[in-house]
């Protein structure tokens, strides 16, 4: 994939607190790049510098391979930027909120009409262009936040939290909105607290904590690299014959409990180690009806790296 970010050595203090410790890393175009991290992990510092509201103390960015201080203002015309808190004008209307910020680009005429058309129907409110914006529920709100930052068709999307505090239904909207952001040839930069946004839409991720990135890549690559362990759920008609101990004779297993005519089992991943377990079961006499596995789960991972809730 071809790069369109670049951060180099990226560092950033505030009086005696070192909020970013030299960071690398690379967007590639197309991406959904979401980060992550506690609060005071450095990912806001972060955004705000690739959004060029702050300015580094070391380090540097490049945009398909030039540094962005030679070209702001060419740099800053490529970007969308979706804040954390609502930036709309609530006495004016959806349609002159989005011509507004679009004309900030340079836009005007035809070329503007057509893009605010398109905004606003992208985000489903082309219908209520003419209310006024204080009539809007949150996640009306957000999603017309989105069309501001998106109608003049930018490079790169930044979203700094864009779900906060609103119905399930207006958040899922967002994040189809965001796949379908990415097939128009976007990329998006995202920061989030809910772990299951990610999940569902990052084709890549940064972890960061105390100013450091700690662990970078895919959802199911972070999930394979940092979780040592897997687990059975086994259903069996019956269980009075066996005892939990039973399965510690069987090479990698951590931990087996019995509840009801469940066996759940805890093994060391890279042992495989199923057929002895059912052998032990058939050699018992004992009729499985159902076999499940668990993978860890991206916030099992996380707090591994960290130790610390995401919200902590």
């Amino acid at each position: 994939m071809e790069n369109i970010l670049t951060v180099r050595n990226l560092s950033k203090s505030f009086k005696e607190n070192k909020v970013l410790k030299s960071i690398d890393f690379e967007v590639n175009q197309g991406e959904i790049l979401c980060f992550l991290g506690p609060n005071g992990a450095g990912k806001s510092t972060t955004i705000n510098i690739l959004t060029a509201a702050l300015q580094s103390d070391g380090g540097e960015v490049l945009y398909k391979g030039e540094k962005i201080g030679g070209r702001l203002h060419g740099y800053k015309k490529q970007l969308g930027v979706v804040p954390q808190d609502i930036a709309l004008y609530e006495e004016l209307s959806a349609e002159r909120n989005v011509r507004f910020f679009t004309s900030l680009y340079g836009l005007h005429g035809k070329e503007l009409d057509a893009a605010v058309d398109k905004a606003l129907e992208f985000a489903e409110l082309a219908d209520k262009r003419h209310d006024k914006v204080k009539t809007f529920s949150g996640g009306m709100k957000r999603r017309l936040n989105i069309a501001c930052a998106i109608a003049h068709s930018p490079d790169i999307v930044i979203m700094d939290e864009p779900t906060v505090g609103i119905d399930p239904q207006s958040r899922n909207h967002i994040l189809d909105s965001i796949k379908r952001l990415r097939e128009n040839g976007m990329t998006i930069l995202y920061t989030t607290h809910y772990m299951e946004e990610v999940e569902a839409i990052s084709t890549r991720i940064i972890i960061m904590d105390h100013g450091s990135i700690i662990a970078e890549g895919t959802n199911e690559s972070l999930k394979e690299e940092f979780q040592n362990e897997k687990r059975y759920f086994i259903e069996v008609e019956d269980t009075m014959s066996l005892n939990a101990n039973d399965f510690y004779s069987v090479e990698g297993v951590k931990n087996a409990a019995i509840k009801d005519k469940q066996i759940q089992i805890i093994s060391l991943k890279g042992i495989e180690n199923l057929d002895r377990i059912i052998a032990l079961l058939s050699d018992k006499d004992i009729k499985i009806r159902n076999i499940s596995s668990e993978t860890a789960s991206l916030e099992t991972v996380f707090l591994k790296l960290t130790g610390r809730k995401l919200r902590d």
